[in-house]
């Protein structure tokens, strides 16, 4: 099947489970809703390094690759260093993190995977001597907020974006992966396509604009 025949719906309705523009097109309640929590977080007077560093330790946490990557060149563009992100995983067996990043460290680990139905109380106790009762529920705002992006990106499969190449090329390549998934199933071969959402999503752009052949 020539690629000029998918059409712009088609286009658009895998476009709209890749892209986070989309996703606030088409839900923009939700997206606002995750907005404003961020928006709290943001005006609080929370230090943005901070906040950067407990958005990436949850989306680590998550397992969500877009967030982590988004997280993590916005830490970059703030000035934070490259061996605090590299370490943040075990940030426990290092001594680069003050102890308010610590604190604010273990409650983001605590809110995203809580044990039990209360904080532990070992990372309340740290908490409280760092921030004040308002900083903690805007701590927490930032933390419900990322948690939300992660698992929007769980289960709509946001991805990070990757380099691409030419449009005639990486829709040819694309289809031809394509049509040899296609060939394998009929066939009763495992698949040996490996193509990326990208790359499907860009066949089908430039399907619906006619540069398909």
């Amino acid at each position: 099947m020539k690629a000029s025949s998918a059409s712009r719906a088609d286009m658009e309705a895998i476009v709209t489970l890749v892209d986070t523009d989309d996703l606030a097109a088409c839900a923009p309640g939700a997206v606002d809703a995750l907005r404003r929590l961020d928006g709290c977080a943001e005006a609080s007077g929370l230090e943005p390094l901070l906040l950067a560093l407990a958005r990436v330790r949850a989306s680590q946490l998550n397992g969500s690759a877009l967030c982590i990557d988004m997280h993590a060149r916005g830490a970059r563009a703030l000035g934070e260093q490259e061996r605090r992100l590299y370490l943040l995983e075990v940030w426990r067996e290092t001594e680069l993190y003050t102890t308010r990043e610590r604190a604010a460290l273990a409650w983001t680990e605590a809110v995203t995977r809580p044990r039990g139905a209360h904080m532990p109380d070992e990372v309340e106790a740290l908490a409280r001597l760092e921030f004040t009762e308002l900083e903690l529920v805007h701590l927490t705002a930032a933390i419900v907020a990322v948690n939300g992006w992660n698992r929007f990106a769980f289960a709509l499969g946001f991805e990070p974006a990757c380099d691409r190449a030419p449009a005639p090329a990486r829709a040819e390549a694309a289809l031809r992966a394509g049509a040899g998934a296609t060939a394998d199933r009929r066939a009763g071969r495992p698949s040996r396509a490996c193509t990326t959402r990208d790359d499907r999503r860009a066949a089908l752009e430039d399907a619906a604009d006619g540069r398909g052949a």
